[in-house]
């Protein structure tokens, strides 16, 4: 009886002894595995540089929860559905801070992108040349910057069908989904959607003139996780 009783009393004793192992190494290795597994993920569309992950306790990350995470990248290559889905994976971690050289969001070609998440609110800016909004229209078809306040922009839009005239619009939010539409004529009212996703609800958008030779924008879209 006191051979079992001592066997018990030695467990019990080793219990708390593997309880502080496991913690331990989960502290040591969890946030650079964290950081591996964010590397291939992202890596698929492009080229990571670095990233890294810092979580307290770490066995937290076993939950997909992190205190923060920077990453850095060269080029990326995503669809809009791409970059939502790599945002949504990004809900439990409450800081995240992401810069990109490179970008190709579907049809525009972006550089010195930059994303700063902060708990379920995220921004995410970057610069794009007009050669690369003209790429991503219609042939013929040209937009100028009007002006850009409470979380819209006031564009000009014409050539194309339009031929030498231009309709006023703006790219605004409506209910979380980013919106186009026409401000006045025959198609004042016509409404074309920009991105829209179950799980991110856009807040606002801007944009601001960035550098005349060569000219560019600076361009900006506040959005919310749902």
């Amino acid at each position: 009886m006191r051979r079992r009783g001592g066997r018990r009393i030695r467990v019990l004793l080793a219990v708390p002894a593997v309880v502080v192992v496991v913690l331990a190494l989960a502290q040591l290795f969890g946030p650079s595995i964290a950081a591996s597994t964010i590397s291939e993920r992202v890596g698929r569309y492009g080229h990571v540089q670095s990233v890294h992950v810092s979580a307290w306790p770490a066995i937290r990350l076993l939950w997909g929860s992190a205190d923060s995470v920077r990453l850095s990248a060269s080029s990326l290559v995503l669809t809009p559905v791409q970059s939502a889905a790599l945002l949504a994976e990004a809900d439990g971690t409450a800081s995240v801070e992401a810069t990109v050289a490179a970008l190709r969001e579907g049809p525009l070609r972006l550089t010195d992108v930059r994303l700063r998440k902060r708990g379920p609110n995220m921004v995410g800016e970057g610069l794009i040349r007009t050669g690369a909004i003209a790429a991503a229209l219609p042939p013929g078809v040209h937009i100028e910057l009007v002006a850009s306040a409470g979380g819209r922009v006031h564009v000009r839009v014409g050539g194309g069908p339009f031929g030498n005239g231009s309709i006023a619009a703006v790219a605004r939010s409506e209910h979380g989904t980013l919106l186009a539409e026409v401000l006045g004529g025959g198609l004042a009212g016509a409404r074309m959607t920009l991105f829209q996703d179950p799980r991110i609800d856009v807040v606002g958008v801007a944009a601001a003139l960035a550098s005349t030779h060569p000219l560019s924008y600076r361009v900006r879209m506040s959005a919310r996780l749902r």
